[in-house]
C-alpha cells in the first residue's frame, strides 16, 4: 500500500527524532500497570521469591520490573523461563503468565525451577502499544547492546542464571490492532510501503526454525484445542506470511531476529499467539489458553524424562 497510510511522517521517509516525538505525544494511558499487574504479582509473594530486576527510566517508580522465582531453586533441576508482555499491549500474555503462576506453577515445582517475568514492557501495557517510548520494538531487540531497555533488563536478569534454561515460553497475542495500527506504524517509521495481511483467527505457535521441536509444539496445540480454537492457515497455507509446518505452528529463526524466545540456549522454546478479538473466544479463554500451553509443554518434557 503506497501513499499516506499513517498520520505521522512522510510516506517513503524514515522517521527522524521529530516524528518519534510526535508519535510519543500521541500515546495516552489507557489502563493501570499497578492495579492490573503489580498488585497481582506482589500478592504471589507467599508462593514465589519476588525479584525486582530493574525499572523503566521514563518513570522508575511507576514502572518497576518484577520477576517471580521459585523459592526452592535447586541447581540439580532443569529451569524454565516464562515471559509475558514483551509487547505490552498483548494482554493475555501478561495475565496468562500471572494466572499460571497463581494456579498451576505449584504442580511443576518438584520437576523444575521457574522464573516468570509476567510483564516485560509495563509502559507498553499501560498505553496498549507494541513499542516502547523510543518507538522501538522490544521483541526485535534481544541482541547485544540492545536498543530497548526492557529487553536489556530481562537479558541481564537471565544472564545471572548463565542462560541455563531447558525451556522458554514467551506468551503473546495477535490482535486486530496489528493491522489497524502497529504494522502501518512500523512501515511509516521505517519509510516503507505497508502491505496489509490477514489477522489469524485462533491460537497458534511459533517454533524455532533453527532448533525445531515439532512434538513439543504439537503437545501444546492438542491441549489448547480443548480451551479455544486453533488458527487455520490462509488460502496460501500461511499464517502471518509464514508457511504452516503443522496444524497451528509456524517457524521463525528466533535468535537471528532478536526475538525474546531466542534469548537463552534452551532446548525447547515457543512463542504463543492468541487472538483476543475473535468472536469465538473470551478474554478468560485467552488467558486459559496461555496457561494450557505452558502446562502441556511442561507435561511433555516431563514425559520425555528431561
Amino acid at each position: 500500500m503506497t501513499g499516506r497510510f499513517y498520520p505521522i511522517g512522510t510516506p517513503g521517509t524514515p522517521w527522524s527524532d521529530a516524528e518519534k516525538a510526535e508519535w510519543l505525544a500521541s500515546v495516552t494511558v489507557k489502563r493501570s500497570y499497578l492495579e492490573e499487574v503489580m498488585d497481582k504479582v506482589l500478592a504471589l509473594s507467599d508462593q514465589f521469591e519476588l525479584i525486582q530486576y530493574g525499572a523503566l527510566s521514563i518513570n522508575p517508580e511507576r514502572f518497576p520490573l518484577y520477576a517471580l522465582k521459585s523459592k526452592r531453586w535447586d541447581s540439580s533441576k532443569p529451569s524454565v523461563l516464562i515471559t509475558g508482555g514483551v509487547h505490552g499491549y498483548e494482554t493475555s500474555g501478561v495475565q496468562g503468565a500471572i494466572k499460571f503462576a497463581k494456579t498451576s506453577a505449584a504442580k511443576y515445582e518438584s520437576h523444575f525451577n521457574l522464573l516468570i517475568a509476567p510483564c516485560v514492557s509495563p509502559w507498553g501495557y499501560e498505553v496498549i502499544n507494541r513499542w516502547n517510548p523510543e518507538a522501538v520494538d522490544p521483541n526485535r531487540s534481544f541482541v547485544e547492546n540492545s536498543p530497548s531497555e526492557e529487553s536489556a533488563a530481562l537479558m541481564t536478569l537471565v544472564a545471572e542464571y548463565d542462560n541455563d534454561f531447558l525451556v522458554h515460553f514467551d506468551l503473546h497475542e495477535t490482535t486486530d490492532s496489528d493491522e489497524d495500527e502497529f504494522r502501518p506504524a512500523l512501515a511509516a517509521r521505517d519509510g516503507k510501503d505497508y502491505e496489509p495481511d490477514i489477522v489469524p483467527d485462533g491460537f497458534y505457535l511459533v517454533d524455532d526454525s533453527d532448533n525445531p521441536q515439532p512434538a513439543f509444539q504439537k503437545a501444546m496445540i492438542d491441549a489448547v484445542r480443548n480451551v479455544t480454537h486453533i488458527a487455520p492457515p490462509d488460502g496460501n497455507g500461511m499464517i502471518i506470511g509464514s508457511p504452516v509446518i503443522q496444524e497451528g505452528v509456524i517457524q521463525y529463526p528466533v535468535k537471528s531476529l532478536g526475538l525474546c524466545a531466542g534469548m537463552t540456549h534452551c532446548t525447547y522454546c515457543t512463542t504463543t499467539e492468541v487472538y483476543p478479538d475473535s468472536p469465538k473466544a473470551t478474554d478468560e479463554q485467552c488467558n486459559d489458553a496461555q496457561v494450557a500451553a505452558v502446562a502441556a509443554g511442561l507435561d511433555y518434557i516431563i514425559g520425555q524424562g528431561d
